[in-house]
């Protein structure tokens, strides 16, 4: 369904080491869904995107910075993998502080791949049931998090997925979910 987004904005939030397909894909289709989507970062320019985490793909260009952001500008949002990506967000203040506000505030956050090791860092899964990369899944349940294996996990506003071989299960659930979710007025 081409709008069925109509025109909600979606922020992203990635930085250098970020996988390529993970950002890409999702990002595609909530644009084709009819979302209008910002990419987020911890600086102004371009970040270094990856393949399979150790091959460089290219770069991305960064709309805006996430400690300029604010959770009620935006109706969702997408935290793609990358085990560098994640690493480096979850050590930023701004970025932490971002994903933990915009999980509480109740409005849909999505993570693939390495990315829940943000949401850990946020201090929001405590009682909460994820998926992510297999890698992380102890450090969850260290945190108070059930984790399950399955393409994508949904548990109330937060929607995770193991890798990129569920990103056509995760993107057809993101924008299914955020169409749910009213838009931000």
């Amino acid at each position: 369904m081409p709008n069925e987004l109509n025109g909600r904005r979606i922020a992203f939030l990635a930085t250098d080491g970020v996988e390529k397909v993970e950002l890409e894909r999702p990002r595609d289709a909530v644009t084709e869904a009819g979302g209008r989507v910002e990419l987020l970062s911890l600086s102004d320019g371009e970040i270094d995107a990856r393949n399979h985490d150790l091959e460089p793909a290219g770069t991305i260009e960064v709309d805006r910075l996430v400690s300029d952001a604010g959770v009620d500008e935006y109706d969702a949002l997408v935290i793609p993998g990358g085990t560098v990506n994640s690493d480096k967000l979850r050590l930023d203040e701004a970025a932490v502080a971002f994903v933990g506000e915009f999980v509480r505030s109740g409005k849909p956050v999505a993570a693939i791949c390495h990315a829940p090791w943000v949401l850990l860092e946020a201090g929001v899964v405590a009682d909460r049931t994820l998926t992510s990369y297999p890698s992380l899944r102890t450090d969850l349940r260290n945190a108070g998090a059930t984790v399950v294996d399955q393409e994508v996990c949904v548990d109330g506003n937060l929607i995770t997925s193991r890798s990129p071989d569920d990103l056509p299960a995760f993107c057809q659930t993101i924008t299914d979910r955020f169409a749910e979710n009213p838009a931000h007025t």
